[in-house]
């Protein structure tokens, strides 16, 4: 492919990466100037797209802010930041109405959000869409970025950070397909590139989960701590020649059941909160049970809806 140079282009704030995190970004941002979106697939194509379970968040009245803080810290294992993790439950019922403002329609019951349980939490405030949460969130915020005339670059690959003197001033990217590369000069860059999952063999994550903006930011000089922690989802569909699909944590949120190649339950024996316990330790799990032979997720038992 040809490389060839064209006019460059500058901005208020860049926005390196299309899911939730960037385009909220985009969003609260685009009050403040002019905001281009640059990502490498189209806008639609990121993890938050096929997230399914849905967000955690302290929605009904018999929860509370503290049992969620102690959750997180008790399956954090004592590694997790005390004030981050209170930042992040203290805000999220505050989060999760801005995105309802934002046109995302989670389920309801009875006029209430619909709650469900994952893995870790002792009570049930996951908030959902279905099997689909990641695409409703994504789909809601795309249409207000277009609504907002957000200038979005499709198919545009960040090779660089433009750093000098310490200081970020935009990216150097790459036009997919048609090979020209330009400069986006820029007051401020925010990087939202997602994860790292595409250097595993197994992953739930998309094929554009590369780690290319982390690598990028390393190369430019940034800070990047607590590279160890990545989160593999313990369930999907093992195919031949397919990528692996995301079995959602909420099937065993409402009841499914992990089993070994003897058709046994076997999660109780590894932690006392059985197929409800944090991901951490049901990958774990998996991982010693598979040794043995396939693990099979059973709801079976469950009435049809």
């Amino acid at each position: 492919m040809t490389k060839t140079m064209v006019e460059n282009e500058t901005s208020d704030l860049l926005v390196l990466g299309s899911g939730i995190a960037g385009l909220s970004f985009a969003i609260e941002a685009a009050k403040l100037g002019k905001v281009i979106v640059v990502t490498k697939k189209q806008i639609i194509t990121s993890n938050t797209n096929l997230a399914q379970g849905g967000i955690a968040s302290v929605i009904d009245p018999e929860d509370s802010y503290q049992s969620h803080i102690d959750d997180t810290l008790r399956t954090g294992c004592g590694l997790c930041d005390k004030k981050a993790v209170e930042l992040l439950v203290e805000n999220g019922p505050q989060v999760i109405n801005w995105l309802i403002s934002e046109g995302v329609k989670f389920d309801q019951e009875h006029g209430l959000l619909s709650l469900s349980r994952e893995g870790g939490h002792s009570a049930n405030r996951i908030i959902h869409y279905g099997d689909y949460t990641g695409r409703e969130i994504e789909r809601a915020l795309v249409s207000s970025i277009k609504d907002l005339g957000i200038e979005i670059h499709e198919n545009y690959f960040a090779l660089d950070l433009l750093v000098k003197n310490n200081r970020c001033y935009g990216a150097k990217v790459l036009n997919i397909i048609t090979g020209e590369i330009s400069y986006i000069f820029s007051k401020a860059t925010i990087l939202a590139t997602g994860g790292i999952g595409q250097l595993y063999k197994n992953t739930s994550n998309p094929e554009i989960a590369t780690g290319d903006g982390i690598a990028m930011a390393l190369r430019a000089g940034a800070k990047i701590a607590d590279m160890e922690f990545i989160q593999f989802h313990p369930t999907t569909m093992n195919r031949v020649d397919t990528p692996n699909f995301l079995l959602s944590e909420t099937l065993r949120g409402e009841g499914g059941l992990l089993r070994n190649v003897n058709g046994i339950s076997f999660m109780k024996q590894y932690d006392d909160l059985g197929d409800l316990a944090p991901r951490d330790i049901v990958s774990r799990s998996v991982y010693e049970e598979l040794k043995k032979g396939p693990v099979f997720l059973d709801i079976t038992h469950k009435e049809k809806v």
